[in-house]
Order: C-alpha cells, then structure tokens, then sequence
C-alpha cells in the first residue's frame, strides 16, 4: 500500500470512529468482569427483596405502573440534574454567598434540594433496574454507580459550603455536574440505544382485514395460544364463548406472554410478573407502564379470525 493510499484510508476511518466511538464504549461497559461481579452480588440480595413484596402497592407506584403512564426515574431525575446545575451557575456568577454571612447561600440551598430530591431518584431507579435484564441490568447499574458518585460529590461539596471552604465547594460541585451529566448520557442510552422501560407494542398494528389465527378446535375453553398474523404477533385465550385476543408481546420488556399462566382471564408475564386484563388489555399489576393492544376477534367457518387497525374510510366521491 502507498503512503497516499495510507492516507485516504486513515482519512476515511477518522469519521466512522467519530460516529461510532459510543457503540465500542458501551461494548466494553457490557464486557467487564467486575461489574458483571457486582450486578451478580447486587441481584443476589436486591432480588428476592423485591419479588417479596412485589405485590406492594409503594413498590408498584415507585415504577409509575398503570397511574403514571412511564418510570417515575426519568421525570424524578430531571431534578437533581436541573438544581445543581443552578448551583453551578451561582457559582460561576459569584453569587453563592449570603446576604448576611452565615447559614445556606443560595448556592448550597440548590445543593441541599438537589440531594434530597437524589434520594427520591435513586430509590425508583433500583426499583426499575430490579426488572431490567442481561446486559440492560449491567449498564444500568453502571448508570447508578455514576450517579451515586455524583451525589457523594454534591454531598461532600455542600458539607464543605457550611464549613466555608467556597473554592473546594465550588470544585466538587462542578465535578459532581461532570459526573452526573455522564450518568445522564448512559440512561440514555439505556432508554433510546437499548429501548429500556419504552413501550413495545406501541407501533404494532395490522392486520387490516379479517385473518384466520387458529381452527376453532385447536382452542378449547380455558387455552392459550401464541399466534402470528400478517407478522404480528398475537395472544388469544379462550374463556367460555368468548375469544380474546391481545399483543403477545408485553409491552413493558417484550416477553411473549403467551408463555404465562392466565387465571379468570388475567395473564402473568412470564418475564417480570406484569398481570394484564385479557378482555381489554389493562393493566392489572405493574411493572408494565402501557396496556396490551386488544384485537377484534371472531368466529367463521370454524376459524378463529382476528383483525388490528381498520383500513382507511374511503372518500366519498364528489
């Protein structure tokens, strides 16, 4: 190879390395030994906590669950992040001294609010990372252990901001933004690169027209079955005359919740335990933050057919 041969092929990587930096560093976060360790060791005490007392009310609205609509985390996070950044400006500005020399400066009241709206934050992210999985459960808990060092740092600036040492104050809360703000940016990922805690069966649709799922034998009363119509993925359940047809994949992870048991027409997620309503898709118990999409369902010549979204009305001709 020539030196400008060299040249254009050095030329031409600089730019994918750029674009693509992130997927290696989040390759290599996935890979460590001793945060595989420590997710292993956490989970061994964090998990039969939680399947314990799964069924608490607390536990379930710590998720956000059926009343919220998403995880309580990322409206709680927004917080901490938004109050020490102004105890950053303050900073900055000079303006984080009080008026008469003693007590809280304005600097260290946004400090203050902010650790105390941290412990909120903290507490609804491990009741979600309880239902994370894989590597999802690995980067975040990389994702807590930033924000716990962050808050450690916000802490130790403002016990220096009482005992008048403004400039490391004014260090360690900087630093703590630093760390915080990296914090932010892997929660982000978790949520639009891995699609963690989003809604799975928000874009399903289809089909458009009557299908044929299954024969009518093959669903007795009582059963359960897993079907896929015009690539969609569906669950029907039989109860007496009626059929019933929901998403079979749980919107919460993406389970197959044809998978779990169904008792008086409420299925189990076999994955993280979410119970939905199977004659209309609600939620019944969290961890999930969206209902299962119901299905019109009907019986013809000894088929079981099942119909999503409705075709376009025609326009009627002027």
């Amino acid at each position: 190879m020539t030196s400008t041969d060299q040249s254009t092929s050095t030329d031409q990587s600089s730019p994918i390395t750029l674009t693509t930096w992130h997927r290696g560093l989040f390759a290599a976060v996935e890979r460590w030994p001793w945060l595989k360790s420590l997710e292993e060791s956490v989970s061994e005490v964090s998990q039969p906590l939680y399947d314990r007392h799964r069924d608490n009310l607390l536990v379930e609205l710590m998720h956000g669950g059926r009343w919220a609509g998403h995880s309580l985390h990322a409206a709680l996070s927004d917080l901490p992040i938004g109050f020490w950044a102004g105890t950053v400006v303050l900073d900055a500005l000079g303006k984080d001294t009080s008026d008469d020399g003693g007590g809280l400066d304005a600097a260290g009241t946004l400090s203050a609010a902010g650790l105390l709206a941290a412990a909120g934050t903290v507490a609804t992210g491990f009741t979600d990372w309880t239902v994370s999985d894989g590597e999802d459960r690995r980067v975040g808990l990389f994702h807590g252990l930033l924000n716990l060092a962050g808050t450690a740092l916000q802490g130790a600036s403002l016990v220096a901001r009482l005992n008048g040492h403004r400039r490391p104050a004014q260090v360690l809360s900087l630093a703590s933004m630093a760390v915080t703000g990296a914090a932010g940016y892997v929660g982000g990922h978790l949520v639009q690169g891995k699609a963690v805690m989003v809604n799975r069966v928000a874009t399903t649709t289809g089909p458009t027209r009557w299908v044929q799922a299954v024969q009518e034998t093959d669903l007795p009363d009582g059963a359960t079955t897993g079907v896929t119509v015009d690539g969609r993925q569906v669950m029907l359940h039989r109860a007496g005359d009626d059929v019933h047809a929901i998403d079979d994949l749980c919107s919460h992870a993406g389970a197959l919740l044809s998978r779990g048991p169904v008792v008086d027409c409420v299925v189990t997620c076999p994955l993280h335990e979410s119970k939905f309503d199977v004659r209309d898709g609600r939620i019944v118990r969290g961890p999930a933050h969206h209902p299962q999409p119901v299905l019109p369902t009907r019986i013809r010549n000894g088929w079981i057919e099942v119909r999503g979204s409705l075709p376009a009305a025609r326009r009627k001709k002027t």
